[in-house]
């Protein structure tokens, strides 16, 4: 319990991350937010279908030194009983499908093309998955400040 000298640590504010699949863009996402807000933010990730963590998702994030290799795919389904203060959606065909989430969270909708989509050679189909994961950095520094601005 806190008091005028030893104030409580504000609650880490909870953070979900929704795609499809997830398997790049909401993985990359909870990564991210874990490695920019580790003490201020408990992320998570989920899809409307549960597969694996895309090989190139892993690859783009270890050249900015984020381990995402022991992440694994969940199904939305299986997070709904918990609360969040924000749900995020970071495809289209998620924000389509989003349940309402228990506790009234903030919904916001990162409408992010798919990386796994791309075409091309390894290196072309890499870049995308850079690209994404440079767009997610900068969306989640603004989520980051949003959260610091409600919580001062």
């Amino acid at each position: 319990m806190g008091d005028a000298l030893h104030p409580e640590a504000p609650r880490a504010a909870r953070v979900l991350f929704l795609c499809t699949h997830n398997s790049a863009r909401s993985q990359m996402a909870e990564a991210l937010l874990r490695h920019l807000a580790p003490d201020r933010v408990e992320a998570a990730s989920a899809g409307t279908v549960a597969t694996r963590v895309h090989p190139l998702a892993i690859a783009a994030m270890a050249e900015k030194g984020i381990g995402v290799s022991t992440q694994r795919s969940k199904l939305m389904d299986d997070l709904f009983e918990e609360r969040f203060d924000y749900v995020v959606t970071v495809c289209d065909n998620a924000r389509e499908s989003c349940p309402v989430f228990p506790g009234a969270p903030k919904r916001l909708h990162w409408s992010l093309p798919d990386p796994s989509a791309v075409e091309g050679s390894e290196e072309v189909k890499l870049q995308a998955f850079r690209s994404t994961a440079d767009e997610l950095m900068g969306r989640i520094r603004l989520l980051i400040a949003r959260i610091e601005g409600e919580d001062g």
